[in-house]
């Protein structure tokens, strides 16, 4: 059904089903990777040619009714992600983001309305209804493409507060889940030092600080208002009463754009789209200070645009002996994770899935984009030491592979081990049974 070397790499999640439970997943591992189209259950059963199946509702079950821990996949998929990233010398970066899901139906009690962020712009916000997820992602450089990918690891859902009042849950905030991410990844990683990365949303005094309780640094984007202050004095010999947390208030970064006294500096850092570009940094280190909440110290670095193409911006790391440009370089390869949603939702089928059980929609999605980085890891496996062959045409040229390419390899690879395992190497000739037959022209004939 799958190569010897993809059941590799599914085999590392096997403890956490049951036998006859495993012998489904692995049925629907392979179908999900060579489904095309929506990617719900009967889509990847008719692709496996189980569409005659009478224990069909068996698969279904896997989702909404047996017994496993997505959390425990996730610990499993976040060893294989570091492993890979670790032999090719590269740090724990996380990028955190959340995407909408978007999804109607009187049975979905999750659902919610919220901004679409492919939809809106800076002049407009469009809201749709459907699933809000908060999926961390690790960046692993791959051997055939010059920047790092964000595989996914981790994916939570995030029900809106009316939503959880109905079922009586405690409400969480993105900033909330966040936090308790961080934490179960911290205690996986064990002594590991690993860097949180996410975009305005995650900026919060309260995330900075559980980061920084954790070996965790947090680099985000920082309002220009944000307030900043001096460290504290040392309080006179023998003064009775709390000692301070802060010091005087410091001036606005929207106040120090425009200020040419400030000791600005030309620089260049590694910028979107793979370029260099000149920028003026100002930096400093102070305490971020939001009220209700002690002050947390970081490091902001203040960007300026010396062509006036890009408007002024900040972004802060917990760690202040980050360089202002390492803390720059950090948080534009946030960018990488809104291609992986992208590529989820246009080769794996996310926002396709019609499960309406509460624990069928906790798991698809989550297992959908895993899947994205299962499918890097079997790739990885499957070229070894050779390089990705990149799909081209005469219309068409391009030196990296992307999403697609890897798929493809993967499917080519799935597809022969599942239909030419009983023909002899190097010969003309093809053995297919009825079946396996009926099941391929059904895959050619059947619309995308």
């Amino acid at each position: 059904m799958l190569p010897d070397v993809a059941l590799m790499v599914l085999g590392s999640f096997a403890p956490l089903f049951t036998r006859p439970v495993w012998e489904h997943v692995q049925v629907l591992a392979a179908g999900a990777v060579l489904c095309r189209g929506p990617r719900t259950v009967a889509g990847v059963l008719r692709t496996m040619g189980l569409a005659g199946e009478p224990g069909f509702c068996n698969y279904h079950r896997v989702l909404s009714r047996a017994r496993w821990s997505g959390l425990r996949g996730a610990k499993i998929l976040l060893g294989l992600l570091v492993a890979v990233a670790a032999s090719r010398g590269y740090p724990l970066i996380i990028l955190v983001d959340e995407t909408v899901e978007r999804r109607k139906g009187k049975r979905i009690k999750a659902k919610g309305r919220h901004r679409d962020a492919v939809r809106s712009t800076q002049s407009e916000v469009v809201k749709c209804w459907g699933l809000k997820w908060i999926c961390l992602t690790l960046l692993v450089p791959l051997p055939w493409s010059p920047r790092p990918w964000a595989l996914p690891f981790l994916t939570l859902l995030a029900a809106p507060a009316r939503a959880d009042e109905k079922a009586g849950r405690r409400h969480k905030t993105t900033v909330d889940w966040t936090v308790q991410a961080v934490g179960q990844v911290s205690r996986w990683l064990a002594s590991a030092a690993f860097i949180v990365v996410g975009d305005g949303a995650y900026a919060s005094v309260a995330l900075a600080r559980a980061c920084a309780a954790r070996r965790a640094t947090l680099v985000s984007r920082l309002r220009l208002d944000a307030r900043l202050f001096g460290f504290p004095e040392a309080p006179a010999p023998g003064r009775r009463g709390r000692k301070p947390k802060k010091g005087a208030r410091l001036p606005s970064l929207k106040d120090r754009v425009s200020d040419a006294a400030q000791p600005w500096r030309d620089s260049e850092v590694a910028w979107y789209e793979g370029v260099r570009k000149p920028v003026r940094l100002l930096s400093g280190v102070s305490l971020w200070h939001t009220p209700g909440q002690d002050p947390v110290r970081l490091r902001w670095v203040l960007v300026v645009d010396p062509a006036g193409e890009d408007r002024s911006q900040a972004f802060f790391a917990t760690d202040d002996g980050l360089t202002p440009e390492r803390i720059v370089e950090l948080f534009v390869l946030r960018w990488n994770v809104e291609v992986t949603f992208e590529e989820t939702r246009r080769h794996l089928g996310v926002e396709t899935q019609r499960q309406w059980s509460d624990l069928a929609i906790a798991r698809t999605t989550p297992a959908l984009m895993g899947l994205f980085s299962l499918v890097c890891l079997m790739a990885l496996r499957l070229v070894g030491e050779g390089a990705m062959p990149v799909r081209q045409a005469a219309w068409y040229k391009k030196k990296d592979a992307t999403f697609s390419d890897v798929l493809a390899f993967v499917r080519r690879a799935v597809w022969a081990g599942k239909y030419f395992v009983n023909s002899k190497t190097g010969g003309d000739r093809l053995e297919l049974s009825p079946r396996d037959l009926d099941a391929l022209l059904d895959q050619l004939a059947a619309a995308a």
